[in-house]
């Protein structure tokens, strides 16, 4: 009988030596190819999409806990596990793997040991070999710090939850296109965390007005996005369809209109925070699709409104800067820093005066004649201010303020006591005569609130309107209709009522201080690619609330 030769002995698997970047593998432009063969192989071994991971500590609370470990000291034993994207991946040798991975704003350190791999030898090859920056990876081990005193977990066991099919950015390039920043957002804030922040700082100052005017005992109220009639504001709207009821409708503008409705039927005290819709120009500090916050307050007018506005903007500036003075860059990041100055109290400027004592002549009366519409354009064409057409009273009067009074209003500025043919929902002035209880807030040259005593009488709308109507059928397609609807619940009676309307990006612009409102929208509107990309895209703005 033959005794069978022993089997021969089995040799340990056979390691390839780490690299220091296993992106080096693939061809940048075959790479997302090259990596889903990877993921979808047969011998993975793995699901590549987990359905959960238990999270013991999300990356803030880590180094919150363990920062008080020192680099000499007495390891934790504490088991905990934790999760994040890859950052970087660096390999010592054949034995040690080291990932740094983020979120929430922390950074922390994953030191893979071979001799430490709870799964054995074979399965540290295996997912170390696996793992690519960008992937989202789960942890589990104990912190504790490195040789070099970093903070770091020494895992245990490393799993890949989700795996980043395309190659990231180099980390010394970065993101910087605009274009590929602004049209796929989620890959400006894998690259450049501190994007978040702007929405964080956005985020704080809807609730700082929420918490303001919840305190005073205003009501938060949601109001229609589609109407019959574009009112509210001036400006070109944007039209829909609605197929039920086989109907165009407009898209709202502004939600004025019917908040006001509201405070005739008794509720002296509504704000809305919700989107517009303008179909104009998309520039640094406009977009189409736009965020505000209108309220109206029974028993109040424009001098009430003048101390709230002060309040308000004031304690959301403490709230998010600590100090009433910040830093600003109205030319971008790398051009020029200005001081804005929000204590009390706020210029005032007179629009028609001080616009009178600037061009010296006085504008003649009534605003609403032809002759003072003929010296407008005459003083606009002598001072070289473009206005295009049709030009009306009102917008030959608006481009002359901007050209000489906005530009003047670095620190908080009131530019005060329009014209009614420039307000139409204003109510006219008690002691100056064709103007309105109206006032603009100006920060940085740019217009941040709209805010007057409503007109409620309801003769003097209708009449308003007629004058609007006018001017659109001449050709501007900014001036309003007659809302029915609306003069009609005036005629219930709307008591003596401030109403304010705050454009919410062009403030969020100057708390995070940016200069571009699309650093403020997450999804901003953008042209469509002519050839699609995997990794590119375009910028955009926004306009504020109450415009008349």
């Amino acid at each position: 009988m033959t005794t069978p030769a022993p089997a021969p002995a089995k040799q340990p698997a056979k390691q390839a030596p780490a690299k220091k970047n296993d992106e080096e593998d693939f061809d940048p432009s075959m790479y997302k190819e090259n990596r889903t063969k990877q993921l979808t192989s047969a011998d993975i071994g793995i699901n590549p999409w987990p359905h959960k991971f238990e999270v013991s500590h999300q990356l803030p609370k880590f180094v919150e806990e363990f920062s008080v470990l020192e680099k000499d000291g007495e390891p934790s034993t504490q088991v905990v596990s934790i999760a994040g994207r890859v950052l970087s991946k660096r390999a010592a040798g054949s034995g040690l793997v080291f990932y740094d991975i983020t979120g929430e704003f922390n950074k922390v350190q994953v030191l893979v040991n071979k001799r430490a791999y709870a799964s054995g030898e074979e399965e540290y090859v295996k997912i170390n070999g696996l793992l690519r920056r960008g992937d989202i990876i789960g942890a589990k081990g104990t912190p504790g710090r490195s040789k070099t005193g970093e903070l770091s977990l020494f895992a245990t066991e490393v799993i890949l939850l989700s795996p980043c099919l395309h190659m990231l950015p180099k980390a010394a390039t970065g993101l910087t296109d605009p274009e590929t920043r602004f049209r796929q957002r989620y890959l400006d804030m894998i690259c450049n965390e501190s994007v978040k922040k702007n929405f964080i700082i956005r985020s704080k100052v809807i609730q700082g007005v929420r918490r303001y005017l919840d305190n005073l005992g205003f009501i938060e109220v949601e109001t229609p996005m589609m109407n019959m009639i574009a009112g509210g504001a001036a400006a070109k709207p944007f039209l829909t369809h609605h197929n039920a009821l086989n109907m165009d409708l407009f898209m709202r503008i502004a939600p004025e209109l019917y908040l006001k409705q509201l405070v005739v039927g008794g509720m002296d005290r509504v704000y809305e925070i919700g989107k517009q819709f303008r179909n104009e120009d998309i520039d640094h500090t406009h977009n189409p699709e736009f965020t505000t916050c209108e309220f109206y307050m029974a028993y109040a007018d424009y001098n009430d409104l003048y101390t709230m506005t002060e309040q308000l903007i004031q304690s959301i500036v403490m709230s998010i800067h600590g100090s009433l003075k910040i830093k600003y860059h109205p030319d971008g990041p790398s051009g020029r820093e200005i001081e804005i100055d929000f204590s009390s109290p706020w210029r005032k400027i007179d629009m028609i005066a001080d616009l009178e004592a600037i061009i010296g002549e006085k504008i003649p009366t009534p605003y609403t004649s032809e002759e003072c519409r003929e010296f407008l354009v005459k003083t606009c064409r002598e001072r070289k201010v473009e206005c295009s057409a049709p030009q009306t009273t009102a917008r030959l009067l608006d481009k002359l303020v901007g050209e000489y009074l906005e530009v003047q209003c670095i620190n908080p500025t009131f530019i005060i006591n329009h014209p009614e043919i420039m307000s139409p929902l204003s109510k006219y002035h008690r002691e100056k005569p064709q103007l309105t209880e109206r006032f603009e807030l100006f920060v940085n040259t740019k217009e941040i609130c709209n805010a007057y005593t409503e007109l409620n009488n309801p003769f003097v709308q209708i009449e308003r309107f007629a004058e609007q109507a006018k001017a659109k059928a001449a050709g501007d397609d900014e001036s309003m209709l007659i809302d029915k609807v609306f003069t009609t619940s005036l005629e219930y009676g709307l008591p003596p009522t401030g109403g304010f309307g705050l454009g919410i990006d062009r403030f969020a612009m100057l708390m995070s201080d940016t200069y571009n409102i699309k650093e403020v929208i997450l999804f901003p509107a953008m042209k469509p690619e002519q050839v699609a990309k995997p990794a590119t895209v375009a910028p955009t703005t926004t306009e504020v609330p109450k415009s008349n």
